[in-house]
């Protein structure tokens, strides 16, 4: 299927290996110069003639940022050189411990890669072990990738009978929290029309917002926020351009809905156009939860608008979006105060989700993967402090994953920690 590698020895996935960028030492080598490197470890799925890397890099929290953010860079470059075909990064997300550091980061970005740049949101989610910033990279490599630049919030992705486009870095401002994720939503939109394509198709979203729990307009802001999310997807028919697996139902796109240090919005999506026969959508629900948007009134008089999360099957390929998910049984939060007890609830959660056993209750037979198949993963901890408990649970369960830890409020004040990812799996197309 694919192969994870990280330059600090840890390896998942059964396959051929990529090179883990060490000169024999433990050290690994930038510019000729053997250095202990900002922490980073990858994904690297293989699909045919097409290769997408998932790079998640932690800098040392040593030196200023600007230090700590050419070290990140400088690292990300020695994982991409190593590849045997140029690889291109399409996306990023960068975690900033403190929102003055943006505009310094930007410049660097631009330096780093010119006309070239990838989308980019910058989110104020502090590292957690003190850095000054984290990223996220998504990279891509083979002869058939076409990219198609729309200035520098949307790229269009086309390979293998696909079109992705990448749609990112949405601040609105100014208003109440409702008018912000309106603008937001209709600027997302608009990028969407101006390359070619249309919110319809949108599979993934993720919505970063400042003081989640805070009170507004006689709710919190969070729920001010799903109020303006189900305005605007009103009459949109996701999905319509792909087919959608025998449960038929096209649902709403995979979602995160996490708080950020700094006031306002960052908004970003993902979106899908192919007319491949072989290639369907599928949005996935828990057995063990009430679907987000059936959440009883009482935890938001406008339900949240998206699905658990949204598989991809593509041939003999799953690729299974896994929104942010916490510890939620039914609708009712579970664990108050205990973080150790809501980190394994969560993960219990999105094995429940990715299982064969839930595929096979959605009508898709053959399909399905295990924690072993995730590719990455964020986690968001409400409370720095929790950082080492949370993460000792998430490397027994997980193993060795690539991730990305940062601190962050969750949606409801009795949660502690959220996580996301994305998996990558074999279907068996003859029991499909």
């Amino acid at each position: 299927m694919g192969k994870r590698d990280s330059i600090d020895g840890r390896h998942r996935f059964a396959g051929v290996r990529a090179r883990s960028g060490r000169d024999g030492t433990g050290r690994l080598v930038l510019n000729g110069s053997p250095q202990t490197p900002a922490s980073v470890d990858y994904s690297v799925l293989d699909l045919a003639d097409t290769t997408r890397l998932a790079l998640l890099v932690t800098a040392r929290a040593e030196g200023d940022f600007r230090q700590q953010a050419l070290e990140v860079l400088e690292v990300m470059r020695a994982v991409l050189s190593e590849r045997s075909e140029p690889a291109v990064v399409t996306s990023l997300t960068v975690f900033l411990r403190d929102g003055v550091d943006q505009r310094d980061c930007e410049l660097l970005l631009a330096e780093h890669y010119g006309p070239g740049a990838p989308v980019t949101n910058f989110v104020v989610q502090p590292p957690c072990g003190g850095a000054a910033l984290a990223i996220e990279a998504w990279a891509i490599s083979g002869g058939a990738v076409r990219l198609e630049r729309f200035g520098s919030q949307t790229l269009v992705v086309a390979y293998d009978g696909m079109r992705w486009v990448y749609c990112g870095g949405i601040a609105p401002e100014g208003g109440t929290i409702h008018q912000q994720t309106t603008r937001g939503f209709r600027e997302l939109e608009g990028l969407l029309r101006e390359a070619g394509s249309g919110f319809e198709n949108v599979v993934r979203t993720w919505l970063y917002l400042g003081g989640i729990t805070v009170p507004e307009a006689g709710s919190s802001r969070y729920q001010e926020m799903n109020r303006a999310r189900s305005d605007f997807y009103g009459g949109i028919q996701f999905g319509r351009s792909l087919r959608v697996g025998q449960g038929g139902h096209r649902g709403f796109p995979a979602s995160t809905g996490i708080g950020t240090g700094r006031p306002g919005l960052v908004m970003s999506c993902m979106a899908l156009e192919t007319e491949r026969e072989d290639v369907f959508l599928q949005p996935l629900e828990n057995p063990q939860q009430v679907s987000a948007y059936e959440y009883d009134r009482k935890y938001s008089p406008h339900t949240p608008k998206f699905s658990r999360g949204m598989a991809l099957v593509v041939g003999d390929y799953l690729t299974t979006w896994i929104s942010g998910t916490a510890s939620i049984i039914n609708s009712e939060s579970r664990h108050a105060g205990n973080v150790e007890a809501q980190t394994e609830q969560t993960i219990d959660n999105i094995e429940r989700l990715i299982a064969a056993e839930n595929f096979d209750r959605h009508g898709i037979h053959g399909a399905g993967a295990t924690l072993a198949d995730l590719a990455k993963i964020r986690v968001y901890l409400k409370r720095p402090e929790d950082f080492l408990k949370c993460r000792a649970i998430c490397e027994r369960r997980f193993g060795p994953v690539p991730a990305i830890y940062v601190a962050a409020d969750v949606c409801r004040s009795d949660l502690l920690v959220e996580i996301e990812g994305v998996a990558f799996s074999h279907c068996n197309r003859d029991e499909r």
